[in-house]
């Protein structure tokens, strides 16, 4: 790992989540942003649509990815803010039951932005990608700093 400026996390990196997408979450996570959509909600339309079962949301996959993010500022001593997130793909469907593995690599910083650039690849029990894309974390000099 290399290191950039005390409250950066270093280039290298890595936190690894995993989780088990339930019914409870689905539902849950359909009642918070009021996505009812049938895909994540109907067992019986979706049993005629070419995934034959209901599918996780992909806002709530994403949203595994800032657990990691979390636990490795968490592990650095590093107080950040999601700036964004760049060229985020869905490349497969989440199915309620599988479990979902996100890994957080930092890749690159730009110290003078205070940014911290991770790669975020999630994977599914099977090994299959099912998320990839880029975390933007604006990184925040500890009290006192500036």
């Amino acid at each position: 790992m290399t290191a950039g400026a005390p409250w950066f996390p270093p280039v290298g990196a890595r936190s690894v989540f995993r989780k088990t997408v339930t019914e409870s979450d689905v539902g849950l996570f359909a009642g918070i942003t009021g996505d009812f959509a049938p895909q994540h909600v109907d067992d019986e339309y979706m049993r005629s649509r070419p995934q034959g079962r209901r599918i996780a949301h992909g806002v709530l996959t994403l949203g595994l990815t800032s657990t990691a993010a979390a636990r490795l500022c968490e592990a650095h001593g590093v107080t950040a803010v999601s700036y964004g997130y760049d060229r985020v793909r869905f490349l497969r469907p989440v199915y309620l039951g599988e479990t979902v593995t996100v890994d957080y690599v930092i890749e690159r910083l730009d110290l003078a932005a205070r940014k911290a650039f991770a790669a975020m690849t999630a994977t599914t029990q099977d090994g299959e990608r099912c998320l990839v894309g880029t975390h933007v974390l604006y990184c925040y000099p500890p009290e006192g700093d500036a």
